[in-house]
């Protein structure tokens, strides 16, 4: 039995649970295989105050100290956060935080064999102390912007490749990621693609009548899913609606620039054909996938975007502006199409070209079903049972990657190909 102690303040609670979603649905993946215990510290940014006049910072007082998820105990001390001036101190915030609970939790009786570190910065780079502190071997995977933007700071850099060195193996979602880690200098032959899967149960196609006449949808509608956030690029969707009087948009997501996007759509005349949902529960999106015609993801950035996996599970094809792992997520046009400029001109073009050659949900669907969590778990599995095996002093051995290697499929270029046996 492989004793895990999971680290990330990327991780589902009672207050957020569409949070780090991706990160608990590997661990359940794996934990499905058998051989797997594990334990979740997932850290929560100290705030005092729950009343929800204190908007998104109210939500961090309202996540439990302790729950249970899935079977799983997840723990989620506080730990300060300093707004704009405090992520150089974030990783020693993680990092006594985390080191506390793990020795309390140890003193009780629990045992572990392994860090399984999600995000490199800060939660790496505190993961990988505790590794040191607790002789610990340490994975760590990256996520998307704490390899694609936070490297660009020359002390979050250095930390990121520090901890990189000193971790037993790196994982990141997809083959841009992998491609990044390495220029900053990480070790390659401790470095692998493990991409996000789907959970083709939970997002399957559904009767579309129903979910349409749910909504009171009428004629072609695209979806956007996620944060409103500036990356997410809704204000280009919202441009590219203005150019096309035929479509309708729904958008699921709570985020700052919710009233900026409302009054956006007011000022380009289409807020009449748009409809925010705000956020939406991860179980209910599927009937929210099985109305729309297409889901749109115009971000300027993503490591692995799940949005796009579920959508297609459940019948629904995409469009996506072609940046990090999109690439590798779209690869036919059962898929989807790629958008060759992020631009409200090239998204009409795009979705142009997909809705003159609009795939079958079957066709979609199909597609979807290579990207199963199964294998995910079981490669996952195989490298914490490899790293727990080698122990701390044996960390950077030969050998700790090579059956997950081979469980994967991965080629010399480090892109998972969902196809591979």
């Amino acid at each position: 039995m492989t004793r895990v102690l999971v680290f990330s303040t990327l991780y589902p609670n009672a207050a957020q649970p569409n949070h780090g979603v991706f990160v608990e649905n590997r661990l359940r993946a794996t934990i499905a295989r058998g051989g797997i215990e594990a334990t979740v510290i997932a850290p929560a940014p100290y705030f005092p105050l729950s009343h929800e006049v204190f908007g998104r910072y109210s939500t961090f007082a309202r996540v439990p100290r302790h729950e249970v998820r899935h079977g799983v105990e997840v723990w989620h001390p506080r730990y300060l956060v300093i707004p704009k001036v405090g992520s150089g101190y974030a990783p020693e915030a993680l990092f006594r935080r985390g080191l506390a609970l793990a020795r309390q939790l140890q003193a009780a009786g629990q045992q572990f064999d392994v860090i399984d570190a999600h995000y490199f910065y800060p939660d790496g780079v505190a993961a990988a102390r505790l590794g040191q502190a607790l002789r610990l071997p340490v994975i760590i995977t990256g996520r998307g912007t704490d390899l694609t933007l936070i490297p660009d700071e020359t002390g979050a850099r250095r930390r990121i490749l520090w901890a990189a060195h000193q971790a037993s193996a790196m994982v990141t979602v997809c083959g841009d990621l992998k491609r990044r880690l390495i220029a900053l200098g990480a070790p390659e032959d401790r470095t692998l693609v493990l991409r996000n899967g789907v959970d083709l149960r939970l997002f399957r196609p559904q009767d579309r009548a129903a979910a349409r006449a749910a909504l009171g949808l009428d004629g072609f509608t695209l979806l956007c899913v996620g944060g409103l956030i500036p990356r997410k690029g809704v204000d280009l969707v919202l441009e590219a609606l203005a150019k096309r009087p035929d479509c309708n948009l729904l958008i699921a997501g709570g985020g700052p620039l919710r009233a900026t996007l409302e009054a956006h759509a007011r000022r380009l005349g289409v807020a009449g054909r748009v409809r925010f949902l705000g956020e939406v529960a991860h179980a209910d999106l599927p009937s929210v996938y099985a109305a729309a015609d297409v889901l749109v993801l115009a971000s300027s950035r993503e490591g692995w975007a799940n949005v796009l996996l579920e959508a297609m599970a459940c019948g629904t094809p995409v469009v996506a502006t072609n940046v990090n792992g999109a690439e590798e997520v779209i690869r036919s046009g059962a898929a989807g199409v790629l958008m060759n400029r992020r631009t409200p001109e090239g998204l009409v073009e795009a979705l142009d070209l997909l809705r003159r050659n609009m795939p079958s949900r079957t066709e979609t669907r199909r597609y979807a079903e290579a990207f199963s969590w199964t294998r995910i778990g079981e490669a996952n599995k195989a490298l914490l049972d490899g790293a727990a095996a080698a122990g701390f002093e044996g960390r950077h051995a030969p050998g700790v990657l090579d059956l997950a290697r081979r469980l994967l499929g991965e080629p010399e270029t480090g892109v998972c190909d969902p196809a591979a046996p």
